[in-house]
């Protein structure tokens, strides 16, 4: 590992989108797949914070759509890095609905992405050393281990079976 420590609250980013017409499908919901595009815009900030390197998605899994969200909210996206291994970063995001008139906020959506950093050679390169500091990013990181050891068990389990 990385010499370089950092603290969960260094990776934070929040963004903010303004759901147009363009976004939405024809009940007038944001697509799933904008949403999506915004979870990895916001992840990809947290992670290249982390690393301070190039990051490359590597996976998104955990996304949930818990609620849903319309023309004229504002979509309100955090994001932190989770977890970090030798080369690679778990980032968690929140998705909230905004309703821009009364500022009530409704939790849309959770992602948890896998990113991996790059070196300039192009290949993945070690990151830093996360260091959870609060009792919420202690519970993250090890919530984080948990489906990390999930990921990779369903890894080692989908190349078994395409070995038969």
């Amino acid at each position: 590992m990385s010499e370089r420590i950092v603290h969960p609250v260094d990776t934070r980013t929040e963004m903010t989108w303004l759901v147009l017409p363009q976004h939405t499908n024809n009940v007038g919901g944001v697509f799933g797949g904008q949403v999506m595009a915004w979870i990895d815009v916001c992840a990809a900030i947290s992670a290249q914070r982390f690393a301070r390197k190039v990051v490359v998605t590597a996976a998104m899994d955990n996304l949930s759509f818990k609620a849903a969200a319309k023309d004229g909210d504002v979509m309100v996206l955090q994001g932190q890095v989770n977890f970090a291994g030798r080369t690679s970063m778990e980032v968690g995001v929140r998705v909230e609905s905004e309703n821009p008139l009364t500022g009530k906020r409704v939790h849309t959506s959770t992602a948890y992405l896998t990113f991996v950093a790059l070196g300039e050679d192009g290949r993945p390169t070690e990151v830093p050393t996360l260091a959870p500091v609060t009792e919420t990013d202690k519970r993250r990181h090890h919530d984080a281990c948990v489906r990390r050891e999930r990921r990779v068990q369903a890894r080692a389990e989908d190349l078994e079976r395409r070995k038969k």
